[in-house]
């Protein structure tokens, strides 16, 4: 019989790749976030042990996605420690902000140098089709202005309601037509493109989250004043996202009503208070608050209101 070790199994092995997975991500969102770093600083921000940084930095310059970009302390003596960066040139990105007028398109890299920008107005007087021939023609120039062979992911910003499921524009009032079938488009030209959909306001948050006013703010509220008016609520450092129609279908909820007393209800008995009515079993009886033989569904040891008359 062939004894497997507990790290051969298949459970087991998922296990430190799930690991290296998140401290792959944590540090590419530092570098992403502080620029190019040393293994020193890594290990410093992240928290975790030289073998694991050493481990993690070989692992990222292997597959292509960090590179050494420079050289640290430079002044004094010694072996200077190595600057590593994140690639800029790996993929390349692209963002729309969509409008009823018109589309403004930014190719950037995943530093965030902006390679190319482009905007086209749109009137209203043509069709869906034209349009999204339009919006779709501007970012494909914009990418061969970037001299990106493709783009990595499409990210797009619009009025409207998104779909919480499927992650598309909603039918909304007062805005063209065109807006909806431009995701379905876009998905069509550019096949290897992950194209994603958020509304403004929300990426209007997020960016005051990081480069504005809420920098040091983890909760907080921004209310958006345009053609329409829109919220997005930021707790504890991160976007909450709800079904649009909330709030209408709490206020529209009946909830079921209190299961009713069996017992008679005397006026006398409702408006007097619970502690005046402890008295004698004679008077409890005459006013109808003596105890029941069937126990009601509301009645308990202590005095309760079950919303028609007091039970003790």
């Amino acid at each position: 019989m062939t004894l497997r070790r507990p790290w051969e199994d298949s459970a087991h092995a998922r296990i430190p790749s799930t690991a290296r997975a998140i401290n792959d991500r944590l540090a590419l969102r530092l570098l992403q976030d502080e620029g190019p770093l040393t293994a020193g600083q890594l290990k410093q921000l992240t928290g975790l042990s030289r073998p694991t940084v050493a481990d993690l930095v070989e692992r990222l310059t292997a597959s292509g996605l960090i590179e050494v970009v420079g050289e640290a302390g430079e002044q004094r003596r010694g072996p200077n420690a190595r600057l590593h960066g994140i690639v800029a040139d790996r993929a390349h990105l692209a963002a729309l902000d969509v409008r009823t007028e018109g589309v403004a398109v930014l190719v950037s890299d995943l530093v965030g140098r902006v390679l190319a920008e482009a905007s086209v107005p749109i009137g209203g007087d043509i069709g869906t089709e034209p349009a999204v021939e339009q919006a779709v023609t501007l970012v494909e120039r914009a990418v061969k202005e970037a001299g990106a062979d493709r783009l990595h992911t499409v990210g797009i910003g619009a009025p409207g309601l998104i779909d919480p499921a499927g992650g598309e524009l909603r039918d909304s009032s007062g805005l063209p037509a065109w807006h909806r079938r431009l995701v379905a488009a876009l998905q069509e030209r550019l096949p290897a493109a992950r194209v994603t959909v958020e509304n403004e306001t929300n990426l209007a948050a997020l960016a005051e989250q990081r480069e504005g006013v809420a920098r040091d703010r983890d909760t907080f509220v921004l209310l958006w004043l345009g053609h329409g008016t829109g919220a997005a609520v930021v707790l504890d450092g991160a976007l909450r996202r709800g079904p649009p129609a909330a709030p209408a279908r709490s206020a529209s909820s009946r909830f079921p009503a209190p299961p009713a007393c069996p017992r008679p209800r005397t006026a006398r008995a409702a408006s007097t208070p619970w502690p005046a009515r402890r008295r004698s079993r004679r008077w409890r009886a005459s006013t109808g608050w003596a105890r029941p033989r069937t126990r009601c569904p509301a009645n308990r040891r202590r005095p309760a209101w079950c919303g028609r008359r007091w039970h003790g």
